[in-house]
């Protein structure tokens, strides 16, 4: 297959080739001595060059480039050339390709404004899939597709235009290769719907200013019905956008503060087409009444008629507040526009609401503040302990003495690691002290072995890689029957591991990457997360019992399940989700099936270099990345802009690095006390009616980058350890994987001489239920309490009970089993 995009320049044909796979020797002619023929003799007076134009959008001043075109047409004929010609006499940037992989993939790369496609022939591609795979892509938001049908005699009904519309085209053109019909036709495109859709762009960037103003904003329908308010807006009348929604602003609940008639007079000042403004008091959600200054404006639409009413509001300042009360001589209802603007000067920031002191607190620790600020850059602890020795000044000796106890603990390296009392770590709980030392500690016991540890990170000669247009239709049968419970927290890991024959990871991932629109997010197509999924996949274990692929398919299921909650869903947005899914997957990538005490132990390389910090984690992450940028072919990332790149490989990096034990107890901590305000919101919520998945202002106050960072954290946490909250059959299955691969450490730590990092994991010896009755009982059952009262899981919370009990009595049964055999032997004993 010879893909081909050109580029033609008045009477010279300059191709430029992409890629060239020669499957078959064959030729493509660009051009006919018939159609340079036709370009020369066309009339003299059309031949009117495109340039970049101003454009007008309200106060804003667009530039309007060139416009640039793909034309997509399996065979030359008077067709394309009507086009190619129109296009270049007119100005325009154009491509042309052959066949719809060509087709993608240079739209990927340039962009275009406008997609023609040849809808009339359908041997050589199926068109409207083509136009489908293309609105898939996040780039195909403001892109304009036309499709060219065939031309229908007239005693013949047109066929419907609605599978069209549904596949995504904008526009329909009928067949006709006049050169000036062409032209015509891409003129009014261009000064039609391409310059809309540039203006639609430049909403995305008044809706971000919008997004990121400190000045609350509302805008409703001229009856007052809510349309949009900002974050600024929520933050300070304490609704979520959700609650506000189609509502009408006037049946909201009013301050008894305002004058009877003020609602009156705005309305009829608003009825005018005049603006007003003034000052008012707003009650909040919590009751509160709020005195704010208000500038409402309509705005005119359709037929010069009022369509929308946008209100800006500022807190009235505590000071001006007094002024309004104790002056007889102001009308706090009423200012002249030069007051409003000089109040707004003085206005404070809506975040300094959320104190209940208000300004008063702001004045009265003045002094300190000044002082805690004489440094210029300060972490957050240093900032909590200057606040708190400025508040030991003038204090009472027992507050002192409380305080220099609170400064200590503050001090301290490990804030959030608990130190386990002797009830909860037991002498004699060998389990106990084994997860404690294996998993959280940095593995050095005692001097270590001269043997090193050799590890080598498996490469693979050959990966094969598809490039389809879509990719879940080619799943076998078999396998997709058994996806289609793939979002049911009951679904089949070892099953789906069983009929790909050891490959999960690619079908899963394709399965729920296409559910929560990956593609469409990474701007890609499903051939490139295809090929990425099948190099992850391939630099897993498969020798491992538990660290292999099926793991690694395993938490993403639990992931997605996670994302899939109503609270998650009203607090992450598409990045976090992303990120989310791609983190499960290549948490635990080249893992070799050892812990990172023992490789801290073995002075092995990754060791080494990563300073005995997070070893394995750093790795899984910094391959993950190294595997993706070797070439384009898999290159999830490579149409992502610089900065959306660095945020989403921050999000990934951070939540891979979180599955590290070490920080359990602190990423732990840090949940539960970012999102303890949630109780007392619930418990509000039971009395008013509402539900843990009914959206609140609380929720929205979990939408900060840092605590969103907290809850991606637990997301990754609570899948990557969820084998106890699996089904029980389930459960047991990843019990006895994760012994074997311990039992194959403690082996080789044996015979090489190593210190033993868990000698419970001993084959001979080792009770399986003991050490899943220990391991849920120190990192599970805390956590996905923690969890459950986040993110409501409660199928989760019976798994993990029933499975805690069927371990309980496996372990009884254990127990009496060895009780029984040790006096057997003792009689035997006797007897002899």
């Amino acid at each position: 297959m010879f893909k081909l995009w050109c580029t033609k320049h008045s009477n010279r044909v300059e191709p430029i080739v992409s890629e060239v796979h020669w499957s078959q020797h064959r030729t493509t002619t660009v051009t006919t001595v018939h159609s340079v023929i036709h370009y020369i003799t066309v009339k003299p007076e059309i031949l009117t060059k495109a340039s970049d134009r101003e454009v007008h959008f309200g106060p804003m001043r667009l530039k309007q480039h060139t416009m640039s075109i793909l034309l997509v047409f399996a065979r030359e004929d008077a067709q394309s050339d009507g086009f190619w010609w129109a296009a270049d006499k007119a100005g325009y940037k154009c491509n042309l390709v052959r066949n719809a992989e060509g087709a993608l993939e240079c739209y990927l790369d340039k962009h275009h404004d406008l997609v023609i496609i040849d809808n009339r022939h359908s041997k050589t591609f199926d068109a409207e899939a083509l136009c489908r795979s293309i609105r898939a892509t996040k780039a195909s938001k403001h892109t304009i597709i036309m499709a060219v049908t065939k031309k229908h005699p007239p005693d013949r009904d047109e066929p419907s235009i609605l599978p069209l519309i549904q596949a995504g085209y904008n526009r329909r053109f009928i067949e006709n290769h006049n050169v000036a019909t062409c032209m015509n036709e891409l003129l009014s495109i261009e000064h039609g719907e391409v310059r809309a859709q540039l203006k639609l762009r430049a909403c995305d960037a008044l809706f971000a200013a919008l997004e990121n103003a400190n000045d609350a904003v509302e805008i409703t329908s001229k009856d007052h019905i809510v349309q949009y308010v900002n974050p600024a807006y929520e933050k300070m009348m304490g609704y979520t956008i959700e609650e506000l929604l189609g509502k009408d602003v006037r049946l909201l609940p009013k301050s008894d503060k305002n004058k009877p008639d003020l609602q009156e007079s705005i309305n009829a000042q608003l009825k005018k087409g005049k603006p007003w403004m003034g000052t008012f008091y707003a009650k909040r959600k919590t009751g509160e009444s709020l005195p704010q200054h208000c500038s409402t404006t309509p705005v005119e639409g359709q037929g010069g008629k009022v369509r929308h009413l946008v209100s800006i509001r500022n807190v009235v300042h505590d000071g001006l507040q007094d002024r309004f009360k104790d002056s007889d001589s102001v009308d706090p209802y009423s200012f002249r526009t030069s007051d409003f603007r000089t109040i707004r000067k003085g206005s404070i920031d809506v975040r300094s609401l959320s104190s209940n002191d208000g300004m008063h607190s702001l004045t009265r620790r003045r002094e300190s503040i000044t002082r805690i600020h004489s440094m210029t850059i300060e972490a957050p602890i240093t900032k909590v302990i200057n606040i708190i020795n400025a508040a030991q000044e003038n204090s009472p000796i027992t507050v002192v003495q409380a305080l220099d106890k609170v400064l200590e603990i503050l001090r301290t390296t490990e804030l959030y690691s608990p130190h386990l009392s002797a009830q909860q770590v037991k002498q004699e709980d060998q389990m106990t002290n084994d997860l404690v030392g294996g998993l959280m500690s940095s593995g050095i016991k005692r001097k270590l072995s001269g043997n090193d540890f050799s590890y080598k990170p498996s490469h693979h000669s050959h990966i094969p890689i598809t490039s389809p247009t879509t990719v879940l239709a080619q799943i076998p049968s078999e396998i997709q029957t058994h996806l289609e419970e793939e979002e049911s927290w009951t679904f089949d890991i070892m099953e789906l591991e069983k009929i790909t024959e050891k490959r999960p990871l690619v079908y899963l991932g394709l399965k729920i990457f296409n559910r929560f629109r990956v593609c469409e997010f990474l701007n890609i197509g499903e051939g490139v997360l295809q090929n990425w999924l099948q190099v992850i996949e391939a630099n897993y274990h498969s020798s491992n019992s538990y660290h292999n692929s099926t793991h690694a398919a395993d938490v993403l299921h639990a992931t997605a399940y996670f994302l899939d909650r109503e609270r998650i869903k009203n607090i992450f947005d598409p990045m976090d989700e992303v990120a989310s899914l791609l983190a499960a997957t290549v948490h635990d990538l080249d893992h070799p099936g050892k812990t990172n005490s023992f490789l801290v132990n073995a002075s092995n390389e990754l060791a080494l270099m990563y300073n005995d910090l997070a070893v394995l984690e750093s790795h899984h992450a910094a391959m993950a990345f190294q595997l993706t940028a070797k070439s384009d072919r898999v290159n999830i990332f490579k149409n992502l802009d610089r900065d959306e790149f660095r945020a989403l490989r921050q999000m990934t990096i951070d939540m891979v690095l979180a599955t590290e034990m070490t920080r359990h107890f602190e990423h732990l901590s840090k949940f539960v006390n970012c999102t303890k305000i949630l109780s007392k919101s619930d418990d509000e919520g039971s009395v008013n009616g509402s539900t843990p998945d009914t959206p609140t202002t609380t929720t929205s106050s979990l939408t900060t980058p840092e605590n969103r960072t907290l809850i991606k954290r637990m997301i990754i946490k609570c899948a990557d350890v969820s084998n106890p909250a699996r089904p029980i059959t389930l459960c047991k299955e990843w019990a006895i994987r994760i012994a074997d691969e311990y039992f194959k450490q403690t082996d080789e730590e044996i015979s090489r001489g190593l210190p033993v990092v868990m000698p419970v994991f001993d084959r001979k010896t080792c009770s399986i239920p003991k050490s899943q009755i220990s391991f849920i009982d120190l990192f599970i059952n805390e956590m996905f309490a923690a969890w459950d009262a986040f993110a409501d899981v409660p199928d989760l919370m019976t798994y993990l009970q029933n499975n805690y009990k069927y371990w309980k009595e496996q372990g009884e049964i254990e127990t009496k089993q060895k009780e029984e055999e040790k006096g057997s032997e003792e009689d035997e004993y006797v007897d002899e």
